[in-house]
């Protein structure tokens, strides 16, 4: 018997202890939006024979030994624990379910998924809104890996529209800027002499980013502004909740103006719409000291792998929480700013890259590792959870598919997410999907607006399109 439960038991990852302890429990809410009224009738089928396979995680749960280490032990799974539909009155406004599934999805912010039975929820919300006939929620621990394995194994759960046969396929996740390609061209001894040049600049940004790292994780606070409320136990307060679209080929035509990624133009204008709501909501208080923490994949993905890649020993993808964060200080808003948006844009850029090419992240990991082995993971969890609640927001992106997707015949129009429990007063994700791009706006109910935040990053958006000449 002792060996046949050694047989089924299997060690939780490092991170998926840290992410599921007694000071943090993060989770991710994954919606879709549906173009036609939900039918429920596969749901179960569907759970038992596409979603469950995936990985062994999902029909686990977390138990721990008398060493602390924790495993996954698989269990029966009784699936209708695990589907909500919620029941509203039939045949009201639009509006009202709008709210309704807003102060739903508040609700599921709060909620911690039960330790007694696989750590994962679904949640049908059978009426129609502003956005959807139908919405699909799924709420998933972070323990089970992060959004990049949590995402792709949803999507494996759902089909192209257009010809089920053909797999998906997903935008670029090239981050080269063109000035980038262009100063990387040269013969070969060239770039050797620079990037000897290089080695004590990247020296010097990685002792500085660690370190500087290291002191807003343990000792040094955002001080408290508009984005920050500072207040004990925020990640048991309830979110307000928002959505916003982008397009695609809008963002693309900043980019290709300002010679930037993607991502800098989307960080940048989230950034600069942060100030402008910390100067709307307090006179000055755009000058204030404040930090984002950003998620940066390890992968260097560009697209996602299938769960069979994923899962595999070696993946070069591997399935799990393979991300680490970046603490990048918001540029405060000045005069030029206001003239001048795209500098709030370069500088953006400009620390982002600097932070992603020093050995910070790495050195990070391995004090992490270090503090796990000598101090325990409970010890681990409160470090990160001190790394959350210092600074002011974060900032996650994930890529989503160029096709339109379907799940069991349910035309997918929508797609966004939000991550939930985390000690913080703000978040934005980031998800693209057809030619959009939405963004999640998560933030403390009560203390932050989140409709007034929505509308400083639409003007934002607005003043660096018209600056950098795209109608």
């Amino acid at each position: 018997m002792d060996q046949l439960e050694e047989e089924i038991l299997e060690p939780v990852s490092p991170t998926g202890q840290y992410l599921n302890s007694s000071v943090l429990s993060l989770s991710i809410l994954g919606v879709l939006e549906t173009e036609i009224p939900i039918d429920d009738s596969q749901t179960i089928p569907l759970l038992r024979d596409v979603f469950l396979p995936i990985n062994s995680r999902f029909s686990s749960i977390m138990v721990g030994e008398k060493n602390g280490v924790k495993k996954w032990k698989k269990v029966e799974v009784n699936l209708k624990e695990h589907v909500n539909a919620p029941i509203f009155p039939e045949g009201m406004p639009l509006e009202y379910y709008d709210n309704c599934l807003s102060d739903y999805l508040s609700k599921l912010s709060v909620d911690l998924l039960p330790q007694n039975r696989p750590l994962w929820e679904l949640h049908l919300f059978k009426y129609p809104t502003s956005d959807a006939a139908g919405t699909i929620i799924f709420k998933l621990h972070h323990a089970l890996g992060d959004g990049y394995s949590l995402i792709g194994a949803l999507l494996s759960c759902l089909q192209r529209m257009d010809d089920p046969r053909v797999p998906l396929t997903f935008p670029s996740r090239q981050s080269d800027s063109s000035s980038t390609k262009l100063q990387s061209k040269g013969n070969g001894v060239s770039s050797f002499f620079k990037s000897l040049i290089g080695v004590p600049s990247s020296f010097a940004n990685t002792v500085m980013d660690f370190g500087s790292s290291l002191l807003k994780s343990s000792i040094i606070k955002d001080v408290e502004s508009p984005l920050r409320s500072g207040h004990d136990g925020v990640e048991f307060q309830p979110m307000a909740m928002a959505t916003m679209e982008f397009s695609l080929d809008h963002i693309k035509k900043i980019k290709n103006n300002l010679k930037v990624s993607m991502n800098d133009v989307i960080a940048g204008v989230i950034l600069l719409g942060s100030r402008l709501y910390m100067q709307r909501e307090r006179e000055n208080s755009s000058n204030l000291n404040a930090n984002a923490l950003m998620l940066l994949n390890t992968r260097n993905l560009d697209g996602y792998k299938s769960v069979d890649e994923m899962v595999k020993p070696k993946s070069t993808m591997p399935w799990g929480n393979n991300f680490a964060f970046l603490h990048v200080s918001i540029p405060k808003l000045k005069a030029s700013h206001l003239s001048d948006p795209l500098k709030f844009v370069y500088e953006t850029q400009n620390t982002v890259k600097r932070k992603r090419n020093s050995a910070g992240v790495f050195l990070t990991s391995i004090m992490l590792d270090n503090l796990r082995k000598f101090r325990g993971p409970e010890v681990t969890s409160e470090y990160i959870r001190n790394t959350l609640i210092n600074s002011s927001m974060t900032i996650t992106n994930l890529i989503g598919p160029v096709e339109q997707m379907s799940l069991s015949d349910h035309p997918i129009k929508g797609l966004y997410f939000f991550v939930v429990n985390a000690p913080q007063s703000a978040e934005v994700t980031i998800m693209s999907y057809v030619g959009k791009v939405r963004l999640g706006i998560g933030v403390e109910k009560d203390f932050i607006n989140p409709h007034k935040f929505k509308s400083c990053i639409a003007h934002a958006f607005d003043m660096v399109s018209k600056a950098a000449a795209v109608p």
